[in-house]
């Protein structure tokens, strides 16, 4: 079981909850799993990440084998996502908002990994439709970060 995580698992962790000046295990554990092939996400993702320009982009450009490229597998599996024309509404062109995401989809489908995001299902998808949406319209499995910590049983002590 291999898991391919969105953009926002990585910023929202790092500036929200497991800010590596106090949760630096489980960067550690993530970093080993990524050594390890079990998560990953694709370079679209690092190139979202890469515009931020913080401790979180410098921590993840010494650890490029988290990403992955993008082959003729990831390219079909997008356009197989796209054959749907309300997937195109993932990406919003007009912020230049969520350019990774259907790369996120398409890396999942070719590696048959589950997407980790912090997005949730909208029921409500007249503008931009959810990664979450389209999973479940494709039969990809999709989870949150905790849950993937969860699945992997990682725990954290505090001393």
């Amino acid at each position: 079981m291999s898991f391919c995580l969105d953009s926002n698992v990585f910023i929202q962790a790092w500036n929200k909850y497991y800010h590596n000046d106090f949760f630096g295990d489980y960067w550690r554990k993530l970093d080993e799993l990524a050594q390890a092939g079990e998560v990953f996400a694709t370079v679209e993702v690092k190139r979202e990440i890469d515009k931020i320009d913080d401790t979180l982009k410098e921590w993840l450009g010494e650890r490029d084998y988290f990403f992955r490229d993008i082959d003729d597998r990831v390219q079909g599996c997008l356009a197989r996502v796209f054959q749907d024309p309300n997937h195109r509404r993932l990406v919003d062109s007009t912020k230049q908002r969520s350019i990774a995401d259907p790369w996120v989809i398409a890396h999942a489908m070719a590696e048959d990994a589950i997407v980790v995001t912090k997005e949730q299902f909208e029921t409500n998808t007249t503008r931009r439709i959810k990664i979450p949406n389209v999973c479940e319209a494709m039969g990809i499995e999709w989870i949150d970060d905790f849950e993937m910590v969860r699945r992997l049983g990682m725990q954290f002590m505090v001393s």
